[in-house]
């Protein structure tokens, strides 16, 4: 019977010592997306894709998951002029943006599925102070430097077209 219990606690002994610290597991989903908004460290530099709006090229990160839109452009230092950041949707509703722990000035346009853009809002730096769209078509956003649009005469109307098509042929083509 001595033998027994002690197998059994040498067993469990060894069980312990191979499972994680549940403290140091991998932490996914809101956990993972509260971690890297708080941290002061930029997500690592996302996917991109060529868009044109108008005769304007730019090369855009593309935010597709719930972390990549929480998180965005927080704790970045810079943007280069012909930068930006398009969040993906599943599907058209009403937007907000705010600019918690963001430190470049944003324009914030908010595009209808068919690739129209609807509105642009300039959103100040830290500024948690959301900015709601007007539409409830909006199933994509464009994060640009701010004053981007207005310097390039890009407005309300025009389409935001990639490389393969329309956004709708881009990002949800059926397979």
């Amino acid at each position: 019977m001595k033998r027994l219990s002690a197998l059994l606690l040498a067993c469990v002994g060894a069980l312990l010592v191979a499972c994680p610290n549940p403290a140091s597991a991998p932490k996914h989903g809101a956990a993972a997306a509260a971690d890297l908004r708080e941290s002061g460290q930029p997500q690592p530099k996302l996917p991109t894709l060529k868009l044109w709006l108008g005769a304007h090229e730019v090369i855009t990160e593309i935010a597709r998951t719930p972390i990549e839109h929480q998180v965005g452009m927080m704790w970045r230092t810079n943007m280069a002029e012909l930068e930006g950041m398009i969040f993906i949707f599943e599907d058209a509703d009403r937007r907000a943006f705010w600019m918690r722990n963001t430190i470049v000035p944003l324009d914030i346009a908010y595009i209808a599925p068919d690739g129209a853009l609807l509105e642009v809002h300039a959103a100040r730096p830290r500024d948690e102070t959301t900015l709601p769209s007007e539409s409830e078509r909006v199933q994509f956003v464009l994060e640009m430097r701010q004053g981007w649009f207005q310097r390039n005469n890009v407005k309300p109307g025009m389409v935001v077209r990639t490389e393969k098509g329309s956004l709708q042929e881009t990002f949800f083509r059926r397979r």
